[in-house]
């Protein structure tokens, strides 16, 4: 992995932590936690506050998620809130650390002025063994603490404050007043600065969690969808009046789930021609059947003109793999009726000329589910799905490596809005 972190492709855009007070905080919150404290002169954190350094030096990975449930999160500065997560057992964890910074931003800029905030992410269930346990976390709470106890003292000013101004002779009691003194001295000004989270409860509907292999669960109005393998304990078996099982083998099920309720958009020439979609991702099958057939080619040379005259010398490798041809095939339908009979297409390569449809609240979590039927796509894969990403990487030899990383850092890292604006129509 070290050719991926050199440049910015695992663990890139995190924050360095290398002055001793904001290193002392942090081993309050990895002492509150039972965990040992770090020797590191300096490390680097994501939005959780999960250190790749720190997990390497405890030789452990999940020293924040021990049990891939209940995740803990270290705050250290507002910072955070423009960080990536980098490890995580549920896909959603991301954003709804970004709901919580965003909601509570008043009380975390205050409270991190002088302390850190920690604690978990608490999702009704110590441990995950089947689906049953999946869909039992509804919403998330935030269990939040600091190291000095500024809120539980923000919360107890906010009390004897309470008791001044409604009970009419509490201004008489000094031991009282005192207190309160003191307390301010150490959170100001309570009624200026919040040091209490106000929003700590959030939803927790569509995401992919590691747990069992890999499974996706989406949230409808009337009914929770599950795609899994079904060897999972609890598929087809945990609350079947409620929850619709797909396997995640069976291409057309799940293809007509995601077109039935809205979550994709089918080929058409008002988002194909404009994206340049098709062509890209014919181009991705054709690099990916090159580093399969001649893993030894230098991929350097891979320009238009050179994947075209390969295409030519290796004609019938190219028909008989055949996606290439029905990509070329799909670009002519279009360019002549605007549209492409999807019906006509076997199921697995339906996902070759779809997207999710970017107006869609799922959007991400759906492109991340079809890359996985388009696992030659290393970009869309990287985008969206770094943990299948990282798992095809270990995979590859290493002048494989090096396009994709050269690749990825011209194509997506120099200008990541407009890459998924101009392939998936995403504003963001």
């Amino acid at each position: 992995m070290n050719l991926l972190r050199e440049n910015d492709l695992i663990f890139g855009r995190l924050l360095k932590i290398e002055e001793p007070h904001l290193i002392a905080r942090y081993n309050k919150a990895l002492d509150a936690f039972g965990v040992p404290q770090t020797k590191l002169a300096s490390f680097e954190i994501d939005r959780t506050g999960f250190s790749p350094q720190i997990a390497e030096e405890l030789d452990d990975e999940q020293y924040l998620d021990p049990n891939g449930v209940n995740r803990r999160f270290i705050i250290l500065t507002p910072a955070q809130i423009e960080l990536p997560v980098v490890h995580t057992a549920f896909s959603n964890t991301s954003q709804l650390v970004y709901e919580f910074m965003m909601a509570n931003a008043r009380a975390i800029n205050a409270i991190t002025i002088k302390d850190v905030v920690y604690g978990e992410i608490e999702e009704q269930v110590n441990q995950v063994r089947d689906i049953e346990d999946l869909l039992s976390i509804a919403q998330v709470e935030f269990k939040v603490l600091s190291a000095e106890d500024l809120l539980g003292k923000a919360a107890e000013l906010g009390r004897l404050a309470d008791r001044v101004k409604h009970e009419p002779d509490a201004w008489r009691d000094d031991e009282l007043l005192n207190r309160m003194v003191a307390l301010a001295r150490e959170t100001g000004d309570i009624r200026e600065n919040s040091l209490v989270p106000e929003q700590v409860v959030f939803r927790h509907d569509a995401y992919w969690t590691s747990h069992f292999g890999g499974v996706y669960i989406f949230a409808d109005t009337d009914t929770t969808t599950v795609i899994a393998d079904p060897a999972t304990p609890g598929f087809r078996r945990s609350r079947p009046w409620q929850v619709s099982y797909l396997s995640k083998d069976d291409p057309a099920r799940i293809f007509r789930f995601l077109a039935e309720t809205g979550r994709i958009q089918l080929p058409r020439a008002s988002w194909i021609e404009r994206s340049n979609y098709l062509a890209h991702r014919g181009e991705m099958v054709l690099l990916d059947l090159i580093r399969r057939e001649e893993p030894d080619t230098d991929f350097a040379r891979a320009d238009p003109v050179w994947l075209q005259t390969w295409t030519h010398h290796n004609a019938k490798l190219v028909a008989g793999e055949g996606s290439v041809p029905l990509l070329n095939a799909a670009v002519r339908e279009i360019s002549q009726t605007g549209t492409l009979k999807i019906e006509e297409i076997p199921p697995r390569e339906r996902f070759l000329v779809t997207r999710a449809d970017p107006a869609h609240k799922d959007a991400w979590l759906t492109n991340r589910l079809i890359s996985d039927f388009v696992p030659s796509d290393f970009i869309a894969r990287y985008v969206f799905n770094k943990q299948g990403f990282y798992r095809d990487y270990e995979s590859w030899p290493d002048a494989w490596r090096e396009y994709v990383v050269a690749r990825l850092k011209t194509a997506y890292l120099m200008d990541k809005p407009a890459l998924r604006k101009r392939l998936y129509g995403l504003e963001s």
